[in-house]
């Protein structure tokens, strides 16, 4: 387990590295000056150089690579171009919302999947598992961004149950919060969860085949008995591995969405930075997402090593 755990924590940090490497590059080869944004287009040569120089953009690629990554290190992110604050200020700020917008959005799609998958599972070919499957396909094909427009339409404008949109700030309350983030997170959450119920249902029902299961059964075991304590556990190993592959889609919708409701989170924070120009900020910001996508999918390797018996036993 050790040396499987040893081979995992490298592999973050090559994963870590190589981002932080496309990041970068890619923009740098984005077109557009920020010094030139900043200022306007009626802005002199001399001021445009001034500003390229303050801010560092004449050093050489290499450099200024190398500057960003030590500064990360020793945590510091440096100063937005735009808005002349440090960058960390714009996102511990946007962190406090998407945060437990991305908690709260995988949680209802986990708990969407085994509710949904293992009721399908169970009534396999009957009404309710052709019906829930149905559904669950149509939550696949509908866009995030298209489903939270009607979730505003019916809970916010029509039924007035929740807020349209905004963040009221964590001042007014948790709960005042978490039932402004209810209606997001349902959006990011219906299409997630609706994958994964198709992978817990396949899931189930290819354990169910197995032979040890059909022992159980022979001896008596009830359909429930055996679902619990000798299927679930094996299920959910694709289903944790799909769950982490899936955590980077959800972190992607959250962009999208958070506007749609005009949540000030990283999703907004990252695209009023792409239309500012200010690179510093979207670099940050996106290796962040970056490094939460790998990071989970770290501890997904590492629950799936605890639910499988044969990597333990292997130590690989």
């Amino acid at each position: 387990m050790s040396v499987f755990i040893a081979k995992r924590v490298l592999t973050l940090i090559a994963t870590l590295i190589g981002a932080s490497m496309v990041i970068f590059l890619v923009m740098e080869i984005l077109p557009g000056d920020p010094a030139l944004v900043i200022l306007g287009v009626d802005a002199s040569d001399e001021a445009v150089r001034a500003l390229t120089k303050e801010l560092g953009l004449d050093r050489p690629p290499v450099e200024r690579y190398w500057s960003w990554i030590t500064g990360l290190l020793q945590g510091e992110l440096g100063n937005s171009y735009a808005y002349k604050v440090p960058i960390w200020e714009l996102i511990e700020g946007a962190m406090l919302i998407t945060l437990p917008l991305a908690v709260m959005s995988i949680a209802l799609s986990i708990v969407l999947a085994l509710v949904i998958g293992l009721y399908a599972a169970a009534n396999h070919n009957k009404a309710g598992d052709v019906t829930l499957m149905g559904i669950s396909q149509l939550g696949i094909s509908i866009p995030n961004f298209w489903l939270a427009i009607l979730l505003i339409i019916l809970f916010a404008i029509e039924l007035r149950w929740l807020p349209a949109g905004g963040f009221p700030g964590w001042d007014e309350g948790i709960l005042v919060c978490l039932k402004a983030l209810l209606l997001p997170s349902l959006a990011l959450a219906t299409v997630v969860g609706a994958i994964l119920a198709r992978i817990t249902r396949s899931s189930v029902l290819e354990v169910f085949r197995e032979d040890y299961v059909r022992t159980a059964r022979a001896k008596g075991l009830s359909q429930r008995a055996t679902l619990w304590r000798h299927v679930l556990r094996n299920a959910l190993i694709p289903v944790l591995t799909v769950t982490g592959i899936q955590f980077s889609a959800l972190l992607t919708g959250t962009v999208v969405v958070e506007n749609v409701f005009h949540i000030p989170g990283l999703g907004s924070l990252v695209l009023k930075a792409i239309n500012n120009r200010d690179t510093i900020v979207v670099e940050n910001v996106i290796l962040l997402l970056a490094t939460m996508v790998i990071t989970v999918n770290f501890i997904v390797d590492i629950l799936y090593a605890v639910v499988d018996p044969r990597l333990k036993a292997h130590d690989i």
